[in-house]
């Protein structure tokens, strides 16, 4: 096996798509008409014990084609685009050992870019100007931290959650190191695509709104009904949550649905909302590249699949 870059030996396969789109069930067709494994796209699948809340594959699905870059740390630790990368790499260094082929699947848009274009090159952290912004955050609050975020950087206050402390403080942070906004240093990083990205083939699953809406709510009930809140109750209880994980998607409403704060009704609808607005951010970071996209309802949908990748 060649010395170079595992992200580079191959033009890399990737399934993507907002949530609930049916990017599990295509993946798992396809890899086994391919003879591929799944490595996830999807930062909260790294964690350990978010399963029914993050739709993790099941322990069937999994037994079915080989996934990897799942479970990988607890959800009290941090994680990050750079100890992703460093796992993809190895994970797809020994799968092409094995002479297979790799599919990414999953959502995650920073994830995506970084596979595509490698890592985001902004200004040096700045540690004493961090400990003061963390510092501010604990006296102001998260929600009021955020509010100052959005006021100056709409666009990255947008995407990231009010609990996600490190990458908000990140983005306050950059702003009062350079004068320029997070989101002015990612635009650049956007402009020139690189060799890797010109040669990768990106299958997109494409769902209209409303039926996603849909797809959305029943999918929220039926994870609550598989016991989301008693998921949610042992993490918090057990390890906790870090500030990466405490960011997933509907841990929050669930938790507040426990403590009696929210109905199990006014849960759902929070979820179906925050998840709605999660969707659109992703169509935002899909823009940025080149992806063939297909109506998951084709019926089709394997053989358009399997043209974009070249098969």
């Amino acid at each position: 096996m060649s010395e170079t870059d595992p992200l580079d030996r191959q033009p890399l396969w990737c399934l993507v798509g907002p949530t609930a789109s049916g990017k599990t069930a295509l993946a798992l067709d396809l890899c086994e008409a391919l003879g591929a494994e799944v490595l996830s796209l999807d930062s909260m699948l790294v964690y350990r014990g978010l399963d029914i809340g993050t739709a993790k594959p099941s322990k069937g699905e999994q037994e079915r084609v080989p996934h990897h870059l799942m479970d990988l740390v607890c959800p009290s630790e941090p994680y990050d685009v750079h100890r992703y990368l460093a796992a993809a790499r190895e994970a797809l260094s020994d799968i092409q050992s094995r002479g297979a082929r790799a599919l990414f699947v999953g959502g995650t848009g920073l994830y995506l870019a970084a596979l595509l274009r490698g890592l985001f090159k902004g200004p040096p952290a700045d540690r004493e100007l961090r400990a003061r912004l963390e510092a501010e955050r604990e006296v102001v609050g998260a929600e009021a931290f955020h509010q100052r975020l959005a006021g100056v950087d709409p666009k990255a206050a947008d995407r990231l959650h009010p609990n996600d402390g490190r990458r908000v403080v990140r983005a306050v942070e950059v702003l009062e190191q350079t004068g320029r906004t997070l989101t002015d240093w990612q635009d650049d990083w956007n402009t020139e695509p690189g060799p890797r990205q010109k040669q990768a083939r990106l299958v997109g699953l494409s769902v209209d709104r409303g039926v996603l809406e849909e797809r959305i709510r029943a999918r929220a009930a039926i994870m609550l009904d598989q016991g989301w809140r008693e998921e949610a109750v042992a993490v918090r209880d057990g390890v906790g949550f870090g500030s990466s994980a405490g960011a997933a998607l509907g841990y929050e409403e669930v938790l507040a649905w426990d403590a009696g704060d929210l109905t199990r009704d006014e849960a759902m609808e929070r979820i179906a909302v925050r998840t709605r607005q999660f969707a659109r951010r992703q169509r935002t970071w899909y823009q940025k590249f080149d992806i063939t996209w297909i109506p998951a309802d084709a019926p089709d949908l394997q053989e358009q699949a399997r043209k974009v990748l070249g098969l």
